[in-house]
């Protein structure tokens, strides 16, 4: 397999977003998001990324084929679910880059993809000149969840490698419907932060 990646930036977008809300329904359906997704609401919340002219996209492709994606925009043209914990804390979603999710089909995994999402979304951040630092949140299950697999690993050593910590207090809730729900629920999602110009160890 031969993966390679392409950058795209805001309404460059609009020819994938089939492929992204395929992947995102795929990826997201395992642990720890078990995320039972529709197509409609993928295609909704990617149009966000398509308005936002400082979007980021990177696409992983093997041949023709879509197999990875990772997201990035301004926290400041994000919802105030994402922001609200920033300016609680008193910090400014304008000086915030904000990566929306990485998501990379499981074959494809461990050939060094998602540390090019990183450096490619950390480098597009850079490039515009006005952001003091990255962030992402990821979802909180709790360590006896029915539904974690043996053996799981979450991605935390990962983040951590990349130059990344999770920020005390800087927590929200996304709202939606796990594969083994009958209707939606909150979940708590907790960011994590990185400085801009602090490189991975």
């Amino acid at each position: 397999m031969h993966v390679s990646l392409d950058t795209l930036k805001g309404d460059e977008i609009h020819p994938f977003i089939d492929d992204l809300a395929r992947l995102r329904i795929t990826v997201f359906r395992a642990f720890p998001y078990l995320y039972d997704g529709s197509a409609d609401y993928e295609a909704r919340y990617l149009a966000t990324y398509a308005r936002s002219p400082d979007s980021v996209f990177v696409l992983a492709r093997d041949g023709d084929e879509i197999v990875g994606a990772a997201t990035g925009m301004p926290m400041a043209d994000e919802t105030d679910d994402v922001r609200a914990p920033f300016k609680a804390a008193g910090l400014d979603p304008a000086e915030i880059f904000y990566f929306g999710e990485s998501v990379l089909l499981e074959d494809y995994r461990g050939m060094g993809v998602g540390v090019a999402f990183f450096d490619e979304r950390e480098g597009h951040a850079r490039q515009l000149g006005r952001f003091v630092s990255t962030a992402f949140c990821a979802v909180q299950r709790p360590v006896d969840h029915p539904r974690r697999p043996g053996g799981y690993v979450p991605l935390d050593r990962f983040w951590e490698k990349r130059g990344y910590r999770p920020e005390p207090g800087l927590v929200t809730t996304f709202t939606w419907q796990d594969l083994d729900e009958d209707r939606e629920s909150a979940k708590p999602m907790q960011f994590w932060t990185k400085r801009i110009d602090q490189r991975p160890r």
